[in-house]
């Protein structure tokens, strides 16, 4: 009888391991967001596809910690980029249009 509540209680707790092997994965990378892993493991695992997605998200690599200044920083450079084409293609186009100018008046 003592044996049977032994094997109930390994795979009791092989089962909830199994469970939580995305957090537990999570946890051993020391993922940023263990928390929030940890908690979407917990609340949507049991779906299969929630368990899934909470692996796959725990099998990911940390975020770089600047991702913040990074996306500004590649924003702004977009922008100069941007900006600086429209001021080429305005500096050509006045460009031609003085040289039309000095082509008509000889």
């Amino acid at each position: 009888m003592a044996s049977h509540s032994v094997v109930e209680i390994v795979v009791l707790v092989a089962a909830v391991a199994l469970y939580f092997l995305p957090a537990l994965l999570a946890d051993r990378r020391k993922r940023d967001d263990l928390l929030v892993i940890a908690l979407f493991n917990a609340v949507l695992g049991w779906t299969g596809i929630g368990w899934m997605l909470a692996l796959f998200w725990a099998l990911q690599p940390n975020p770089p910690e600047d991702l913040g200044a990074q996306t500004k920083e590649r924003e702004r450079r977009l922008g100069m980029g941007v900006f600086s084409g429209l001021l080429s293609r305005h500096i050509e186009a006045r460009t031609a249009r003085a040289a039309d100018r000095e082509g008509q008046s000889h």
